[in-house]
């Protein structure tokens, strides 16, 4: 089964229905959840997704923001086309090089090592300021996939 490292952007459209590329954040879901590919989340990632969907789902008055953000991850958790990767030294070493490398976020990191670990792509929403300073070399070393690229 082909696999994708997902970024936090990438679920952050997906859950929000205003989101420019929700559309596509939309297909990539269905096609996971109909186990057409592996989606690869690393640990960083789901702790971004529960910070980054608690602030969105308290902006929209949602009783309880933390809980439905924990149910968030508990269900990406669930979907049996979805491996989480941990407790892996080579990654938390690769991630680590990227930063150096590169000076991208953290979590932006793993999604790239894992995504050079597992010989797969790594699927973002657009490149970030940060990441479209060194775009070129970013495309070079990774297999680098926009959302924004299918609009």
């Amino acid at each position: 089964m082909p696999q994708i490292a997902l970024d936090t952007s990438v679920i952050i459209e997906y859950i929000d229905r205003k989101a420019q590329f929700q559309e596509q954040a939309k297909a990539v879901f269905t096609a996971l959840l109909n186990s057409e590919f592996e989606a690869l989340i690393p640990l960083p990632t789901l702790s971004e997704t529960y910070y980054v969907s608690a602030k969105i789902y308290q902006k929209l008055g949602v009783e309880k923001p933390e809980d439905t953000s924990a149910e968030l991850v508990e269900w990406l958790f669930r979907i049996p086309s979805v491996t989480v990767p941990t407790g892996n030294k080579d990654l938390a070493i690769e991630a680590g090089k990227a930063k150096l490398k590169y000076c991208l976020s953290l979590t932006d990191c793993y999604v790239l090592a894992t995504s050079q670990i597992y010989g797969c792509k790594a699927l973002f929403k657009k490149p970030e300021e940060e990441m479209r300073r060194k775009i070129s070399q970013l495309k070079r070393a990774y297999q680098l996939v926009f959302l924004e690229d299918y609009g």
